[in-house]
Parts: C-alpha cells; structure tokens; sequence
C-alpha cells in the first residue's frame, strides 16, 4: 500500500524519542486504550457466549431439539412419524409423549404444572433429565404404578418428599351424582429433578406415558414425537424437510421456535453489549488523532523539508498514516491475544481470585449457574481484530490529510 520510503519514515517517528515527551504519552494511552477495549469485548463476549451455551443445553436437557405433533392436537399414528422421522440422517433419537397444563395438590398446598407422560427408555434418547436426578431414578417409572418425578423447587413448593403422595387434578370433567367433577387421581412421588432452569424444575412433572394415557383418556394417540439431531443448529432445516417428508397432517416445530423470544433477546442483549465495548475502542481511536495532530504540528519543519525534497503530498499522508497504523496494530494485536488467553482461561482466573480473598461472585445457592462460564467464538474475535484496526486506520486520515496541505514556505518562514 505505501512505498518503503513512506514506511520506513513512519516507523522510525514511532520509534524516535521525541522532544515533547507529552505526545509519547498519549501515543501510549492510546496503545492501551486500544489494548484495553479488545481484550474487554472479546472476554465479555465469550463470557456472554458462555452463559448462552449453559442456558441453551439446560433447556434443550428438557425440551428437544424438534417435535412432531398432530395438526389438529393429538398424534394419532406415532409410531408410524417415529419410523420416518428415522429415516432421516440427522435424527439420532425419538420419544412419544403425552403433556397437559393440570393442578397438583397436597395437604392444602396448590400449584399448576405441565404433566409430562414419557416412555423412560425413549426419553433417555431426547434428554437428559435422568442426569439430572437428585432423588430416585428416572428409570423407576412403570405402568401401573402412578409414580411420579417432580422439579426440585415443585417438590419444595407442595413440601413433598420421595415415597409421599401428591394429588393430579385434571382440566377434564367426569359427572357424578354431585355434579360435573375434575378428574383426580393420586400419584406417589418416586423421584426429584433439577435441570436448573426454573421453568422446569418449578413447573414439570413427569409420569409413565401410559399412565398419562389412562388418567387423560387418550387411547392411542399421543400429544407428539420429540426428537434429538445430531447437529441442534440443523433443526430449523430438518424440521422443514420432515413436515414435506411426513404424510397426512403433522406440524413439526423446533427449539429455535419455541423459545424464539428468549434466545432473540440474548442475541439482541450481544450485540448491544458489544456495541457498547466497541466505544472503549472508539476513545482511544480519538487519542491517535491527537497523538497525529500533535505530531504534525510537532513536525512542521521536517514536512517541509521532504517537500522541498520532492516528496509529494500522499507521500506525505502515508507517512503519518503508517505511524498511526502501527499504534493501531501493536495495540489490536496485542487486545486480541491478550483477550483469547483471558477467554481460555477466565474460570480457572475467577477460581483462583474466589480462593485467595474468600469470596463467591456466583452463589450457587442464588445462582443457577455457580460458575462463569466462557466460550471463545473465532468469528467473534476475528469481527473484532478486524474492526478495532480500521476504526484506528479511520482515526489516522484526518492527521494525514492535514500534513500533506503543508506548505513548505509557510512551514520554513521562521526556521
């Protein structure tokens, strides 16, 4: 881009020590403001990554990663959409299940939850939650034996422990000599989850599929199939191939539909933070063109005597767009390694600070998350080298521009 001479002048007033020591010092505020603001976008951007990762597998731990349910409500032919659906090459596990908004009641304690009726060896295909148990296992629930598993914070809520007993009331009416009842049945709580996510471990109970069927009236029908991919970011695509694949009336729907406000507001919550760091760098950008103006004022003489010398007015900006570049580089550079080793190893850093002053920046009895998780994204930091470095070169045309209008007569009228 520039010619050797233009190169080499601009990196030698880099290095010169110059006789107004107060220009080094805002070349080298600069430098770190530069080296400051990088490294803060790229950790608190990995940071933000990390904690989107966390809240992303805890939900998909209970949710899937596509559902295929019927058109008009229940599923009436699900073993039929199971065997398609594992046609497909990015399908690697499915699970009918049967769902419904019901009231679980005990010793005068009520709370509304969503009655999940699973197949426990199917449901190890789509989730985790048997991971996930504190009490009991997942494993545990059969046909027959109306036991059911609850949230941590549901269980704490209605004061129930494993081996004690809690009361389903359903939406469902059956009529009585009394008159139109809800349907009740008494279930016995075999084990406790926490995902940690308070949607579910507050409002999710689980129970065989067939015992869901018996107390919701279902016959063969289900409320849809879940299914798991072996990539979570194909689902969009897999779900629009598998509503053309599959026959009759489906609708197929995936995660990034279901909780599509929530991770929106993640995304917009990124971008905005990162807009917002990217100022750290902007401020310091403005402290080159100082540094520049200053130096072109300091250098007056000098300009005019390389334009006596021939050297034209680009020649000129070159020279002092070279010097602000290398104080945009060295400062990037140094902001972009600095900021992945932070990234890498930031909860090994936060672990150490936690053990040496005794303190807990994340509770884990407040905090889902105890820890500060942190996920690199290469795109992240190339986006932000990249933009960091032409936001320095943009600061350095200004200055350049003003020394190539010098005029050597003018410049020279005093010397």
């Amino acid at each position: 881009m520039f010619k050797p001479l233009e190169l080499y002048i601009g990196l030698r007033y880099t290095r010169a020590k110059r006789r107004n020591h107060f220009i080094s010092f805002i070349s080298l505020i600069s430098l770190l403001g530069i080296m400051l603001g990088v490294v803060a976008l790229i950790t608190v951007l990995s940071v933000m990554n990390g904690f989107q990762k966390e809240v992303r597998e805890r939900i998909l731990g209970m949710t899937s990663h596509a559902t295929i349910s019927g058109y008009q409500g229940d599923l009436q032919n699900w073993p039929q959409a199971i065997e398609l659906a594992r046609q497909h090459p990015n399908v690697i596990g499915e699970a009918p299940f049967i769902e419904a908004q019901t009231m679980l009641t005990r010793a005068g304690r009520v709370s509304g939850a969503l009655l999940r009726g699973i197949l426990p060896d199917y449901e190890a295909q789509v989730s985790d939650v048997g991971g996930h148990m504190v009490e009991g296992d997942l494993g545990n629930l059969e046909a027959g034996s109306f036991d059911i598993v609850l949230g941590k914070e549901l269980a704490a809520l209605l004061d129930v422990s494993v081996g004690e007993k809690v009361t389903v009331v359903t939406p469902q009416l059956r009529v009585t000599p009394a008159g139109s009842m809800p349907r009740l049945k008494s279930f016995t709580v075999s084990g406790i989850f926490e995902v940690g996510m308070g949607e579910y471990d507050r409002g999710v109970g689980l129970i065989h599929m067939q015992d869901a069927a018996k107390l919701l009236r279902m016959k063969e029908e289900v409320s849809g199939v879940r299914l798991k991919l072996d990539d979570l970011y194909l689902a969009p695509r897999v779900s629009h191939q598998l509503a053309n694949q599959l026959p009759g009336h489906f609708r197929v729907s995936d995660w990034t539909y279901q909780h599509r406000n929530f991770f929106s507001a993640l995304r917009t919550e990124k971008r905005m933070m990162g807009l917002i760091l990217f100022l750290i760098v902007a401020v310091a950008a403005f402290n080159i063109v100082s540094t520049l103006v200053m130096v072109v004022s300091d250098k007056q003489s000098d300009i005019a005597i390389l334009r006596t010398l021939g050297i034209s007015p680009a020649s000129i900006s070159g020279i002092f767009i070279v010097q602000g570049a290398a104080i945009g580089v060295t400062g990037t550079l140094a902001g972009v390694l600095g900021g992945i080793v932070l990234a890498l190893n930031l909860e090994q850093i936060v672990q150490w600070i936690e053990r040496m002053f005794g303190v807990s920046f994340l509770d884990p009895n407040i905090y889902y998350i105890s820890r500060l998780p942190s996920e690199l994204d290469w795109h992240d930091v190339s986006v932000i080298g990249i933009g960091a470095f032409l936001i320095t070169l943009g600061a350095t045309l200004y200055p350049a521009w003003k020394a190539s209008r010098t005029q050597p007569a003018e410049a020279l009228r005093y010397e």
